[in-house]
């Protein structure tokens, strides 16, 4: 899977896009002032983009990318839509597994990997408060709030250290985002950040302040896609690569069906030490190290089945955040609302098709340009207001 890539070979853009409400976007990069720092010079920035896996309409974004986002994320809106079913169906749960064993992975990978040109230059740190501060203040503060009438709970309290829900992403992001400069300059970091989620995952005493937990053995998925580079994504996308994916996954899956009635999916969520599970200590290194390794796997099959060329939900990768964001408030009004006590027949084969293209839809329709055009003052605020304009340079 990682040996070389034969000849010819199509090759991905190097790491670079414009002006986009994308969360797995860099500072800079998001408003195409980063070329340099994504690896290219100002001349190459330019160039149309490639055969391989650019935009044919010149926009400057990676299509393999953008499709990758979007895939990635009606797997993780599908992901939370079988959590009530699995309960009832071995294979509702042989599902879940499976899909939560790389989704979020794949999708941190991305925003590593777009994280590169990443340092505290005031620019990109103007962006990193609009894109991912202000937004994970107003859907922390939204959630809650939402929480509070769905749940019929006036009195949960607004926390802003303690993500409710889906706003973890968005408070792990902002940190290592921050870290991204130690992890340029520190040897191996990689197996650094890898020890760190070890050390976690057997630390039972880590607080909830900021999701911690999750922040910390998400954290080697971030730092490796720091660390990689546009061959390697060419690597998966191989003849080879795509044909191997399929009986990896159906091991997956098979593997995944023998668990569910053996352990819990909690291990997948990343959000608690082994003490906390039930296990002993020791257990905590083992999954963790275990888990890395199929997560890598299993992303490596996904992206390996990701479309090159612009498709018709290319244009949907640039509002991920969007369609992330916002589908939590369905999913949770249709598990307050009982719906799934409620109607049996969401429980048979039917019913779980039928929730999950329902999930699917949702959260393709929450990425499209309308939503992102209506909610962008939320999502993706300039606030040029809040911030002191720097200096012309000198001539």
């Amino acid at each position: 899977m990682f040996s070389a890539a034969p000849t010819p070979r199509r090759v991905l853009p190097p790491a670079a896009e414009p002006p986009g409400p994308d969360a797995a976007v860099p500072a800079a990069d998001a408003r195409g002032e980063g070329p340099r720092a994504a690896g290219r010079t100002r001349a190459e920035s330019t160039r149309p983009a490639t055969r391989g896996g650019g935009d044919a309409a010149g926009s400057g974004r990676s299509a393999f990318f953008d499709n990758a986002k979007y895939l990635a994320i009606v797997l993780v809106a599908m992901g939370h839509s079988w959590e009530p079913l699995t309960g009832q169906s071995r294979t509702a749960g042989a599902l879940y597994m499976t899909v939560y064993a790389f989704h979020m992975p794949a999708f941190i990978i991305i925003s590593g990997y777009f994280s590169r040109g990443f340092d505290l230059r005031p620019d990109r740190l103007r962006r990193l408060i609009t894109g991912v501060v202000v937004p994970y203040l107003v859907f922390e503060t939204a959630y809650t709030l939402f929480a509070r009438w769905a749940y019929d709970d006036p009195d949960l309290p607004v926390s802003l250290l303690d993500p409710w829900y889906l706003t973890w992403f968005l408070a792990a992001l902002f940190v290592w985002r921050l870290t991204t400069p130690l992890w340029r300059i520190v040897r191996r970091p990689v197996p650094l950040a890898l020890a760190v989620a070890v050390l976690a995952s057997v630390s039972p005493e880590i607080g909830d302040d900021l999701d911690m937990q999750r922040l910390l053995q998400f954290l080697p998925f971030f730092v490796l896609g720091l660390n990689l580079r546009p061959e390697h994504f060419a690597l998966v996308r191989r003849r080879a690569a795509r044909i191997a994916a399929v009986p990896v996954f159906a091991a997956a899956l098979v593997l995944a069906y023998w668990a569910v009635p053996r352990m819990t999916s909690a291990w997948f969520y990343h959000r608690e030490s082994a003490q906390d599970l039930g296990a002993p200590w020791w257990a905590g290194a083992v999954m963790t190290l275990a888990m890395f390794g199929c997560s890598l796997v299993l992303t490596g099959c996904f992206l390996a089945w990701v479309p090159v060329r612009r498709t018709w939900f290319t244009v949907l990768g640039a509002g991920t955040l969007y369609g992330y964001l916002l589908h939590g408030f369905l999913t949770k009004g249709a598990r307050s609302r009982g719906w799934f006590e409620e109607y049996a027949w969401l429980h048979s084969p039917f019913g779980e098709v039928a929730v999950s293209l329902t999930a699917a839809v949702a959260v393709t329709v929450l990425c499209t340009p309308p939503v992102r055009r209506a909610l962008r003052c939320v999502v993706e605020p300039r606030m040029a207001w809040a911030f002191r304009k720097e200096p012309e340079p000198r001539a």
